[in-house]
C-alpha cells in the first residue's frame, strides 16, 4: 500500500494516537503503522493507507493532524531522496501540466531562504510543465527536513519529499476559542482538548451524546458540529441558566447549532429520571467530571445521616410535604472524586449502546497515580489513557468502549488500589481526595516562599527581598517561554 507521512502538531503529544486512530474508525480507513516509529519527541509518522482519498478522509475534522503528505522519498539526506524518486517516474506524468509549487519545510531548524530555489530546483527532472502558482495551486510538493528537538543539532537527520494531500481542521480551535464564546464559566472546558474528546468518542451524525456534568455546555457544542445530537445534564441549573442575555442557549445560537443541542436539564445523575434500555440509549459520553478545584462535585443526601429528619417535614401553612414545595432545594453533600469515577463508569455500563464510548477526565496526584486506579467492568474495554501534566499533578483522559450488553448483574471490578479513606496509605489512588491534595501542593510551594523571602530579607533587606522576587519571575517566564517554543515548533513553509 501507498505510504503517506503524518505531520502532527506539536503538542499533547500523548493524545496524536488515539485521535488518529478515532479518525480511522470514524472514516473506515484501513491504515497501518509500526509503533515503533512513533516518539512524543517527533512530529512525523508513516503510515500505511489505500489510496490518498482515503488518507483524506482522516483530515476532514482532524485536530492534531497538521498535514498529510504522499511519500515519495525519504532518506538521510536530500541526495539519497532525489535518486529514490528517480526510481519511481511513473509517479510524474499525470501532474505533468498542472499548476503546482514546491514548498520548503522544516523541524526544529531552518534553511535559508537563499538556499530553498537552489533545493527546488534540484527536483526539476520531474519535469512538471504546469504554471507555478505559489497561492492556489492545484497541487503542492513538500520538501521536508526533520532537525529533531535538540537545540545544539543544527543538521536534519531525516528528509522527506512527496505530495501534499491536505491540512487537517485546526481552524476550528479558533472557531471554538473560549475567549469568543458568548458564554463561559470558570471550568468550561479548552476549545482544542474539546474537539479532540469529541473525536475519541466517535461524535457524528445519528450520534447521541450526553454529558452528565454539562457546566456551561461546551462539550455540547463541538459534538454537535461533528454531527451528533447532544444533551445535557447538571446538579446546579445556575450554570445552564446562565446570567442575563448569556447562556448554553446564546452559545447554540453562536455556533448554529440549535437543531442539535437538545437541552440541559437540571438533576443529579446519581438520581437520574433517564429510563434504562437493554440495548442502551447514549452512544456516547462526554464529560468533564468536578474535582474541586474550580468547582465542586455535589450529589443529593446529607454530610451528616444524624440531621436527616425522622419524620417527613410539613410546612407550616400550605400544609404539605416541604420537598412539594415548587420552591425547595433539596440538600447536598460532597461527592468524592473516587465515588465519581465509579459513579460514572456503572451509568456508562447501564446507558451506553454497544459500541458507544465514555470520555472523561480524570485529575490524579502523579506521584500515586497508578494504571490499577481505574475502576473496571466486563463490559467496558479501555481504548485509551492520555496524559496532560501539570507537575505534581496531572489529569487523564481516559477513553472506553462498551463491547457487550450488560446482563443486569455485573457489578464494576474493584481497582487494585484501595479506595481507603487514608491521606498516607501506600495502595491510595492517585484521584482519592484530589481536591485537598491539590491545595496541599500550593500551600506547601506558599509555606516555602515565605520562608524563602524571610531568610532573603534577613541575608540582604529589601535589595535581596527584590533580587529573589526578580528570580522567580525571570523563571516563570522561562517556563512560560519554554511552553510557547514547544507550541510554536511547527514547521517553516516557504
Amino acid at each position: 500500500m501507498p505510504h503517506f507521512l503524518i505531520q502532527f502538531a506539536q503538542q499533547h503529544e500523548e493524545f496524536r494516537l488515539p485521535e488518529l486512530e478515532a479518525l480511522a474508525t470514524i472514516e473506515n480507513v484501513q491504515m497501518t503503522y509500526e509503533p515503533s516509529d512513533y516518539s512524543l519527541e517527533s512530529p512525523f509518522l508513516i503510515v500505511e493507507i489505500e489510496s490518498a482519498e482515503k488518507a483524506a478522509l482522516l483530515l476532514k475534522r482532524a485536530i492534531l493532524i497538521r498535514t498529510i503528505t504522499e511519500l515519495w522519498a525519504t532518506g538521510s539526506s536530500w541526495d539519497e531522496v532525489i535518486e529514490k524518486v528517480k526510481e519511481h517516474p511513473e509517479r510524474w506524468p499525470q501532474y505533468l501540466h498542472c499548476s503546482f509549487k514546491f514548498s520548503v519545510v522544516t523541524f526544529g531548524g531552518t534553511i535559508e531562504m537563499k538556499d530553498k530555489p537552489p533545493l527546488i530546483n534540484r527536483f526539476s527532472f520531474t519535469g512538471f510543465q504546469g504554471k507555478i502558482d505559489l497561492k492556489t495551486p492545484e497541487e503542492e510538493f513538500l520538501l521536508i527536513a526533520d532537525y529533531g528537538i535538540d537545540p545544539n543539532v543544527h543538521v536534519a537527520h531525516t528528509f522527506y519529499m512527496g505530495r501534499l494531500v491536505g491540512h487537517g481542521k485546526r481552524e476550528l480551535i479558533d472557531k471554538f476559542n473560549v475567549k469568543k464564546r458568548k458564554y463561559i464559566g470558570n471550568t468550561t472546558m479548552d476549545a482544542e482538548l474539546s474537539l479532540i474528546m469529541a473525536n475519541q468518542a466517535l461524535c457524528g451524525p445519528g450520534k447521541l451524546v450526553y454529558d452528565p456534568f454539562v457546566g456551561t455546555g461546551s462539550f455540547l457544542m463541538t459534538c454537535a458540529h461533528f454531527g451528533a445530537m447532544t444533551v445535557g445534564s447538571d446538579i446546579d441549573g445556575r450554570q445552564i441558566r446562565g446570567k442575563g442575555k448569556a447562556s448554553i442557549q446564546s452559545n447554540c445560537e453562536q455556533y448554529n447549532l440549535k437543531g442539535r443541542v437538545l437541552d440541559a436539564l437540571v438533576f443529579d445523575v446519581c438520581h437520574s429520571p433517564w429510563r434504562t434500555f437493554k440495548e442502551g440509549l447514549f452512544d456516547a459520553i462526554v464529560t468533564d467530571p468536578p474535582y474541586g478545584v474550580r468547582a465542586g462535585a455535589k450529589t443529593l443526601g446529607r454530610k451528616d445521616q444524624s440531621k436527616q429528619a425522622t419524620e417527613p417535614r410539613m410546612a407550616v401553612n400550605e400544609g404539605v410535604l416541604a420537598h412539594l414545595l415548587p420552591d425547595y432545594v433539596p440538600p447536598t453533600k460532597p461527592y468524592e472524586m473516587t465515588e465519581v469515577v465509579a459513579d460514572l463508569l456503572m451509568f456508562a455500563v447501564k446507558n451506553l449502546v454497544r459500541g458507544g464510548r465514555l470520555v472523561y477526565w480524570l485529575p490524579t496526584v502523579t506521584e500515586d497515580y497508578s494504571i490499577d486506579d481505574l475502576p473496571t467492568h466486563p463490559c467496558m474495554e479501555l481504548v485509551a489513557n492520555c496524559e496532560q501534566a501539570f507537575g505534581q499533578w496531572s489529569r487523564r483522559l481516559i477513553t472506553m468502549e462498551k463491547v457487550k450488553d450488560w446482563d443486569g448483574h455485573a457489578p464494576l471490578g474493584a481497582p487494585s488500589g484501595e479506595m481507603n479513606k487514608s491521606k498516607t496509605g501506600p495502595s491510595q489512588q492517585g484521584h482519592f481526595g484530589f481536591r485537598d491534595r491539590y491545595f496541599a501542593f500550593s500551600a506547601v510551594e506558599n509555606a516555602q516562599r515565605k520562608k524563602d523571602l524571610k531568610e532573603a530579607f534577613q541575608a540582604g533587606g529589601k535589595e535581596a527581598v527584590a533580587a529573589y522576587m526578580r528570580q522567580l519571575e525571570d523563571k516563570k517566564n522561562k517556563a512560560a517561554a519554554a511552553a510557547a517554543a514547544a507550541a510554536a515548533a511547527a514547521s517553516q513553509e516557504s
